[in-house]
This record gives structure tokens, C-alpha cells and sequence, in this order.
């Protein structure tokens, strides 16, 4: 096993628990599809039990898949030595034969996409203090992976369905298959696009330019389904709706963010929700520079400031060419909510220092 890692470059890789393919399979009921609990572009997730009763969810990938291949090898280096609260753990792997598994811990409310946006979900089951809680682990977790970790991981898909949910509905982020590593040298990496539409940020998606403030516009799109209990895309499609996004910015205009807040949500503390719409748009906002970082956001999610609206910004919106026909296209949204142009090129970069919040309590 460890000369096959060696073999694609991994020898680095230290402290990975190997596990045999009987092993999963006994663990999983032969990869049983009454075990099955979630699909990734490149392979199925089941559910299991290790011999003595630890559960597990094992990432079995598609043999046919060479783009695969690099996903599993990717997850294996960024994540076996990364231990986080908010992160799903990988406790190891397997590879026999062609068979290629990641083993990872199991979380027992599935994916946050799962809980509130999917056709079975229940978003009254999630009240204003499990959303917040999810929130803001998911910020830490995100923010942990940006400063806190040597080299710095970009994940590069943060989404609804890559927040998984323990029995206390922590939040972990998982799925690393497209994480990037960045050395403390580095800025950013033109790299191919790859992602989820709805959460791409503009100048990755249109320029390829990765760094970690791509990270957090995906992190400001989520905070807003989370809050709206809305898909960045689903609604995307509809000839009356707007995108999430694009709704948001306007309700923000026209000072009547309450419109965005999920009606299933009875009772919430109605200054600390205005507050968390508000952060979404600052790191949602079209200039990369412009947009705080992870730990800015861990600070203006759990702290009462006073957040400074005057540097805010309209957001940096993608049409994709499901709409458009032609690739991802920006849509400049203006300061007058008026229709505007849409264009190929990103939005402008700001090199100015930006003020987030104003310190005091409100």
C-alpha cells in the first residue's frame, strides 16, 4: 500500500490506517444498497460497522474514473494529518486490486443539503440555534484550513452537501477531493475550474485565479441557504425568481433584508439574523480583495458588532451556460438595482484596505 502512494508522488504521507477490502465489505453488508447514504462525482458513499461497532461511512470510487484517482490521492494528502472539530476525520483507507476506498468517521444526520434543502427535508427541524451553530462551525473549520494549517488548504467545493451533521448537528466539512495546498509563498494558483455552480466565486470561475477568498464567496452563498432554507441554483431558473444572490443584494437596497429569512423560522433573534445576511454579502462581494477572511468572519458571526455597510459592495453574480449558452458570464449588479450589462470579464480587484465592522456592541 505505502509503495503504491510512493508511487504517485504521496510518500509523505504518514500515520493512514490501511484497510482490507473484506474488512469494508463485511462493514458495509457487501456494499449493500439499503447501506448507501450519499453519491460524489466520482463515487458512492455507504454506511458501515467495523468489527468492533465503530461505524464508519466508507467513499468507495468508481473503478472507470482516472480523474478520480486524483481526487483520492488529493484527499488522502490533505486530510490524514488534519484534525479539526469542524472537519470530518478520515480514519483511513483501502486500495486492492482496483478497488479504491477512503474510510471516514460517520455522521448520523447526513449532509446539511440533505437536512434543509433536499425533497425529504424538514427545515422546521432546524431552529435558529442549530443554524447558527452550523454557521459558525463551519466558518471555524473553514478558517482553520485557511491559517490555521501549514501549507494552507483551499478547499475549493464548499456547498451545502459537503457540511455533514453529527448527532448534535455539528457541522464538519468533508469532501477534499478538490483541495488545493498553498505554501506560505503563494498567493494564488491559476488552476482548471472546478466546483459547484451557484458557488463559484467570479474571478476563479471566469480567470481560473484560486486563492482563499474563492473559499469564502462559497462560504457566503451557503450562509445565505442557511438562512433562507432557498438552493443558489434551483431558483436560479425560474423567469420571475432572481438568483439568491441577486434577491438578497436587492432586499439589502431596498432595506427589507427580513424577506430573505426562511419563514419556517418562528422565533430568532432578529438582529443577530440581519447581522449574518449582512456578513454573507461582504464575502460574497465581486472583488476578491474586498472580501473579509475566514477568521474576520468567525469574528463577525459570534461577536454583537456593529458591522461598517458603508465599504459593502455589490456582489460578483455568474450566469452559467445553462442560462446563458455561452460559459460562465458575470452579471454586474449596480447600486441602483437596476438590469445591467452582462460581461465576460471579472469585476475589478480593490487594493484598498477595507474596514468589516465597526467595534462596540450595537
Amino acid at each position: 500500500m505505502m509503495s503504491w502512494l510512493t508511487y504517485f508522488g504521496f510518500s509523505h504521507v504518514k500515520n493512514i490506517r490501511l484497510f482490507s477490502y473484506n474488512e469494508l465489505r463485511s462493514a458495509t453488508g457487501n456494499f449493500h444498497s439499503s447501506n448507501r447514504i450519499g453519491r460524489g462525482g466520482f463515487g458512492i458513499v455507504y454506511k458501515g460497522a467495523l468489527r468492533n461497532g465503530t461505524p464508519i461511512a466508507a467513499k468507495v470510487l468508481s473503478a472507470e474514473s482516472r480523474q478520480g484517482v486524483n481526487e483520492f490521492l488529493t484527499e488522502i494528502d490533505v486530510i490524514t494529518n488534519v484534525k479539526h472539530p469542524n472537519l470530518v476525520e478520515l480514519l483511513g483507507c483501502c486500495v486492492q486490486e482496483s478497488n479504491r476506498i477512503l474510510v471516514y468517521e460517520y455522521v448520523e444526520n447526513n449532509s446539511l443539503d440533505h437536512a434543509l434543502l433536499g425533497p425529504r427535508s424538514r427545515p422546521a427541524d432546524l431552529n435558529w440555534d442549530i443554524r447558527s451553530a452550523i454557521c459558525l462551525g463551519a466558518a471555524r473549520g473553514l478558517s482553520y484550513l485557511h491559517e490555521g494549517v501549514e501549507p494552507h488548504i483551499v478547499h475549493r467545493d464548499i456547498k451545502a452537501s459537503n457540511i455533514l451533521l453529527d448527532k448534535s448537528f455539528l457541522p464538519k466539512i468533508g469532501d477534499f477531493g478538490l483541495a488545493k495546498l498553498f505554501p506560505d509563498n503563494v498567493t494564488h494558483i491559476s488552476t482548471r475550474v472546478a466546483g459547484t455552480s451557484g458557488y463559484l466565486a467570479p474571478e476563479y470561475a471566469v480567470q481560473g485565479q484560486l486563492t482563499s477568498k474563492a473559499d469564502v464567496y462559497s462560504f457566503g452563498v451557503l450562509l445565505l441557504e442557511i438562512i433562507s432554507a432557498r438552493s443558489s441554483s434551483k431558483a436560479a431558473w425560474s423567469v420571475k425568481e432572481k438568483y439568491l444572490l441577486e434577491w438578497t443584494w436587492q432586499l439589502f437596497e431596498e432595506e427589507r433584508l427580513k424577506e430573505i429569512i426562511d419563514p419556517e423560522l418562528k422565533e430568532y433573534p432578529e438582529e443577530q439574523v440581519i447581522r449574518y445576511i449582512k456578513v454573507a454579502l461582504f464575502c460574497t462581494q465581486g472583488a476578491a480583495a474586498r472580501r473579509p477572511t475566514m477568521s474576520q468572519v468567525v469574528e463577525m458571526l459570534s461577536k454583537p458588532i456593529r458591522l461598517n455597510e458603508k465599504e459593502l459592495t455589490p456582489p460578483g453574480l455568474l450566469l452559467d451556460s445553462r442560462r446563458t449558452g455561452r460559459g460562465f458570464q458575470l452579471k454586474k449588479l449596480d447600486s441602483d438595482n437596476k438590469d445591467s450589462s452582462t460581461m465576460m470579464t471579472t469585476l475589478p480587484f480593490s487594493s484598498t484596505s477595507v474596514t468589516f465592522s465597526e467595534m462596540g456592541p450595537r
